[in-house]
């Protein structure tokens, strides 16, 4: 039997290709476009603009971080460069083993954080735009029972409006996450009071902007080449479209074909259905780890 192609693995070593080819980094992240022309050739310093806010929120002194969904690993690294120890806690086997390589000296947990079975107490559980994809149930009681006395929870990462009302009403719409009402409940419930709080959502939305033309400029080779091969070479066109048909759906293929040339990705969706918020959380007292 023929081994499964593993699309998401290829998807990823050719996107961080890509923007290692850009920008020299390996980073997964928005941007922080504040006083920055929204263009290609700005990718890295809007990143490292991101970067730099968010560590100003990192408490003070020598700190046991464990990064949770470290992407490939570059903000382990520059925390590493800090002095700070660090382990890293990353579902996808290419992820982890580009953790491996750039985040050296970084203990590597290849692992989804509701799986992970690593110990504390560490002094900060770090989301950088991975605490949507992990059920509020499950993350906020974990990072809990995970800190030490004092220790302290940084999340950054989109949190629905209310006037998102599901893909069924909008289609695909950039973003994502927790409501922010149920977000709110769930860390009280797990003990946590808010110690600070940034809206950045204006700063990081012209990143959908620029991640929509480059999916555009994609779109526009591939139909362009589509419609010359059809109109000339119509055998071979079927051909193709067959051998396709074998890896993706048509649901999948339609998807795909939406985020190549459609124009519902943009900012200004983006500010609509998202708040992003950096939000740091320590426990309340009387309620350590």
């Amino acid at each position: 039997m023929a081994k499964k192609i593993d699309t998401q693995a290829v998807g990823l070593d050719v996107g961080l290709a890509f923007i290692r080819w850009l920008t020299g980094a390996e980073n997964l992240h928005y941007g922080l476009w504040t006083g920055l022309e929204v263009t290609a050739g700005n990718l890295r310093a809007a990143q490292e603009a991101y970067t730099a806010r968010l560590f100003g929120y990192l408490p003070k002194g020598s700190l046991r971080i464990l990064d949770i969904g470290g992407g490939a690993g570059e903000t382990a690294k520059k925390l590493l460069a800090l002095g700070h120890q660090v382990e890293i806690v990353v579902p996808s086997p290419f992820l982890a083993a580009r953790c491996r390589e750039t985040a050296q000296g970084a203990t590597v947990h290849e692992t989804t954080f509701e799986a992970f079975q690593g110990r504390g107490p560490f002094d900060l559980c770090l989301f950088s735009e991975s605490f949507q994809y992990i059920p509020l149930t499950e993350s906020l009681p974990k990072c809990a029972r995970l800190l030490a006395e004092g220790g302290q929870v940084l999340i950054a990462d989109c949190f629905r409006t209310d006037a998102y009302r599901g893909r069924g009403a909008h289609g695909p719409q950039p973003g994502g996450g927790h409501r922010v009402a149920a977000f709110q409940a769930a860390a009280a419930g797990a003990g946590f009071a808010v110690l600070a709080e940034e809206d950045i959502t204006d700063a990081v939305a012209p990143s959908i902007d620029l991640e929509q033309r480059f999916f555009n400029v994609l779109g526009h080779g591939i139909t362009r080449i589509s419609g010359e091969i059809r109109g000339k070479r119509p055998g071979a066109h079927w051909a193709l479209a067959r051998i396709i048909g074998l890896f993706l759906s048509r649901t999948r293929r339609e998807h795909l074909m939406q985020r190549l040339t459609g124009t519902s990705r943009s900012a200004e969706a983006f500010r609509i259905y998202n708040r992003y918020r950096i939000v740091g959380l320590g426990r309340r007292s009387g309620q350590g780890g």
